[in-house]
């Protein structure tokens, strides 16, 4: 079990800093917005890993809360950037 947790860890880790190496050099700010929703899905996934190995369900609400706050990011930036391509 050991391994698998070192496993995920890495993995987890590696798409972060691959996220954020996107983030920064992002040609556009649609991008550097989806890049930063990635980024949030990443630190969900390890949240939820992480309750998953230790069994306890004390980080649920954490995770909802920042699902939620990913959705209405998301949806934010589409919209603004509907608004200034019409214009």
């Amino acid at each position: 079990m050991t391994a698998v947790a070192v496993t995920v860890t890495v993995l987890l880790a590696a798409a972060g800093g691959f996220t954020l190496t996107r983030i920064i050099r992002g040609p556009s700010i649609l991008d550097r917005a989806v890049a930063t929703d990635v980024l949030l899905a990443i630190i969900v996934a390890a949240i939820a890993t992480e309750a998953a190995y230790s069994r306890d369900a004390t980080a649920l609400p954490v995770l909802v809360v920042l699902a939620i706050l990913g959705f209405v990011g998301s949806v934010s930036v589409a919209r603004f950037a509907t608004r200034r391509n019409t214009k």
